[in-house]
C-alpha cells in the first residue's frame, strides 16, 4: 500500500501481482474503501496486476472540501493508472465507480480496453434527490443514515447476519466531507449519450434485491453498450461482492478469459 500525493489530494492505493500482469483496475462504491473487493481479489486467478484505491474523501484518501465533479474523480483515477503505466486495463466499477469507468472509458480509450459496470446506470438519482440526501447528511450526521444505507447495500439475511457488523463501521467512519463530495459528483453526472458511444467489451452486473440501482435500471445500461453482457445476481444487494465474492469472482474471471485479458 502507498499513496501518491498531487497538488490537491493524496490517494490512498494497492497494486498487487506482477507489474507485467494483465492490470485490473477497481473503483469503489459510495461509502466504502478498496476494502470492498477483498473477498473478490481473493477468488481470482493469479498473475493478474491488481489496482485498487481509495477514491478521495474515502478510506485513507484525504479529504477536500466538498462538492466533487465526477470530471475530478475520473481525473483522479487517470493520475492512478498513470503513475504506475497502466494501459489496456479492465476497469470495474460498482455504482459511483461504474460512473467513473464509463467517464475513463470515453476519455481515455488508451487506459481501458473493458469495463465491468457493476451496480451502476448511466444516470443513478436525481440531482434533487441527491440534494435531499446531502442536506438531510449535513443536518443530522452520516451516522443517521447507516440503516437506511445498509438496506440498499445488502439482502437481509446478510444484512441481519454476524458479517454486516464491518460495513456499518465503514460508513459510520467514512469522513461526511467525502460522502458529500462524491454524492455531489453523482448527482451531477449524466453519461447516456457518452456511454451509448461506447464500442468496448462491457460485463454489466446487477444484484435482484439492490436498493440504489434496481436490476431494470442496470439492465437499461447494458441495453446502451452494443455485444455487452447482462449478469443477474440472485439474492443480493448494491454490493454483491461482498454477498457472493465467489461467485462474483466467477463471473469476472469468465469475462477476463472471453476478452483474452488472463496471465
Amino acid at each position: 500500500m502507498e499513496v501518491l500525493n498531487f497538488d490537491d489530494v493524496s490517494l490512498h492505493v494497492q497494486v498487487e501481482g506482477p507489474e507485467s500482469g494483465p492490470p485490473v483496475v477497481f473503483g469503489n462504491s459510495l461509502g466504502t474503501d478498496l476494502r470492498l473487493w477483498d473477498g473478490v481479489v481473493a477468488a481470482l486467478p493469479a498473475g493478474l496486476r491488481i489496482i485498487r484505491y481509495d477514491m478521495r474523501g474515502h478510506g485513507v484518501s484525504s479529504c477536500p472540501a466538498p462538492p466533487y465533479g465526477m470530471g475530478t474523480l475520473v481525473s483522479d483515477d487517470e493520475r492512478v493508472m498513470d503513475t504506475y503505466d497502466v494501459r489496456d486495463a479492465v476497469f470495474v466499477g460498482l455504482s459511483i465507480g461504474g460512473l467513473i469507468a464509463q467517464g475513463l472509458a470515453a476519455k481515455r480509450l488508451d487506459l481501458v480496453r473493458a469495463v465491468v459496470l457493476s451496480n451502476t446506470a448511466a444516470k443513478i438519482g436525481t440531482r434533487e434527490m441527491w440534494q435531499e440526501r446531502i442536506d438531510a447528511i449535513r443536518a443530522d450526521g452520516l451516522a443517521s443514515m447507516t440503516d437506511a444505507i445498509l438496506e440498499r447495500w445488502f439482502a437481509p439475511r446478510f444484512r441481519n447476519g454476524p458479517l454486516i457488523a464491518p460495513w456499518r463501521r465503514m460508513v459510520e467512519t467514512c469522513p461526511q466531507d467525502g460522502y458529500i463530495g462524491c454524492a455531489a459528483a453523482i448527482a451531477g453526472s449524466d453519461f447516456y449519450t457518452t456511454t451509448a458511444a461506447l464500442r468496448l467489451p462491457a460485463l454489466v452486473i446487477a444484484g435482484d434485491r439492490d436498493g440504489a440501482t434496481p436490476p431494470d435500471l442496470v439492465r437499461e445500461l447494458a441495453d446502451l453498450i452494443p455485444g455487452s453482457r447482462f449478469e443477474l445476481m440472485r439474492g443480493v444487494g448494491h454490493l454483491p461482492c461482498v454477498e457472493q465474492p465467489e461467485a462474483y469472482a466467477a463471473h469476472l474471471t469468465t469475462f477476463l478469459g472471453e476478452i483474452g485479458h488472463l496471465p
